[in-house]
């Protein structure tokens, strides 16, 4: 069985967007933006919602050739065009860099791609990783929390039907403030 990480940059009150999907709040450093990189190059499969991808698609397949990029920024945009990726609409008809488009229940969908033989996922967009908590499908937790506060917005987590308990096992503060909190999901 796979396992599913849920993990994102969000505010210390819990958004991972500002009003108007504004995400302008986050602190930038060579440190976070490595670690972010480590993690990505050991998941086999993105999940992504519709709007993530639509953000991550505007950016990151040429990402590498953007002038002044760094040898982290080069790196990350060449996993990015190499990891296969799901991305998970209604709306939109055609997705490229690697990835396929999946119209169907989302749920019955990364349960099927869970049971199946492989290494990590990672599932991206609050909106579709809040309906893969709700349904109790998220293994671990890559909260990323930015010292900044933005009082609205689109939030980390949403509404459960029941508790979930967690086990921390990693914590650690990035320059700026930035702090990160991986949890496992108890089973």
């Amino acid at each position: 069985m796979r396992k599913l990480i849920y993990g994102m940059n969000l505010t210390v009150d819990g958004y991972v967007s500002a009003p108007g999907d504004d995400i302008g709040w986050g602190e930038s450093s060579d440190e976070l933006f490595q670690w972010w990189l480590d993690q990505e190059r050991a998941i086999s499969l993105f999940l992504y919602g519709r709007r993530l991808w639509e953000n991550m698609s505007a950016y990151w397949p040429t990402g590498d050739q953007q002038p002044g990029a760094t040898p982290a920024q080069i790196e990350f945009a060449r996993n990015w065009r190499d990891t296969p990726k799901v991305v998970f609409s209604s709306t939109i008809d055609k997705v490229d860099w690697n990835a396929r488009l999946f119209t169907g229940d989302a749920i019955a969908e990364i349960t099927r791609l869970k049971a199946e033989d492989g290494g990590p996922m990672r599932v991206g967009g609050a909106t579709l990783a809040r309906a893969a908590m709700r349904a109790g499908l998220i293994d671990e937790y890559e909260i990323v929390t930015h010292p900044v506060l933005v009082g609205d917005g689109k939030p980390f987590f949403g509404a459960l039907d029941g508790w979930s308990k967690l086990n921390l096992v990693e914590a650690r503060t990035f320059s700026g403030g930035v702090t990160l909190s991986r949890y496992e999901t108890r089973r």
